[in-house]
């Protein structure tokens, strides 16, 4: 159920008959020429829609659209809150919540860079009496099928937007290669922010317009994507949330 179409009567009879709550939270940043800006917060949306179809009784709220995205931001559209912002965003609004009853809080991620903000604030929580479960789609669905591990705008992600809408996908840029800037003829790039020399990984942080100059970063090249890829990988993941969020109510605090 989503909290933005309910009245603030039917979410004080929630509160007292449930303590949990999904949070939503994506992106705008550049995913690759060839994908949209939105990727990181369309395929959450798009899970919670296929997760309410089978468990409409837990609130969600609206989904946040922004994130940190701090390697990112030199693309164009791409919007940075910062780790810092973030965290005080989402801290804000997990602390209205649990005012209202929340205890267990469930945050559907679809952002690596927020990674850092979220786990700091369920720690956060774990010390005030609650939990919070953060579900790193992209991460979790390796797990589920290793033939699903990707990188940044690569197969992965792009097969989940065509889930979606595949008329999201600008195929004029999809079958670009990966070209990854060295930081010499020695040290080699290899990743987001990490160089490899004499076979061994380096983190070297650098802004994602030094890494590449297309914005995908990856093993799975986003040519190999296709709709059965993102439809099967959507669903599967949702059927695992709807098992994990029964699993979760159950737990005491």
């Amino acid at each position: 159920m989503l909290l933005s179409e309910m009245t603030w009567v039917q979410a004080e009879t929630y509160f007292k008959e449930s303590d949990m709550v999904i949070i939503p939270i994506g992106s705008i940043e550049c995913h690759g020429k060839h994908m949209p800006l939105g990727t990181d917060t369309m395929i959450p949306d798009k899970i919670i829609e296929l997760v309410r179809k089978q468990n409409d009784k837990v609130m969600v709220i609206p989904t946040i659209p922004y994130g940190a995205c701090e390697s990112l931001y030199p693309f164009s559209g791409t919007i940075n809150l910062g780790t810092d912002l973030l965290y005080e965003l989402v801290k804000k609004i997990v602390e209205n919540l649990k005012r209202h009853g929340a205890r267990k809080f469930v945050v559907l991620n679809g952002h690596g860079g927020n990674i850092k903000a979220l786990e700091r604030i369920g720690y956060e929580l774990d010390a005030d009496g609650c939990l919070m479960a953060i579900l790193n789609w992209w991460l979790n669905v390796w797990e589920m099928d290793p033939a699903w591990k990707g990188g940044h705008g690569g197969g992965e992600e792009t097969a989940a937007v065509m889930a979606i809408n595949p008329d999201l996908i600008d195929r004029t840029y999809i079958d670009l290669p990966l070209e990854l800037t060295d930081i010499s003829d020695t040290i080699k790039g290899s990743g987001f922010n990490t160089v490899q020399y004499n076979g061994i990984t380096v983190t070297v942080p650098r802004l994602t317009n030094h890494v590449t100059d297309n914005g995908w970063i990856g093993p799975d090249h986003p040519r190999f994507a296709t709709v059965e890829w993102g439809t099967k990988m959507l669903d599967t993941f949702a059927s695992f949330m709807v098992s994990f969020l029964d699993e979760f109510s159950r737990v005491q605090l």
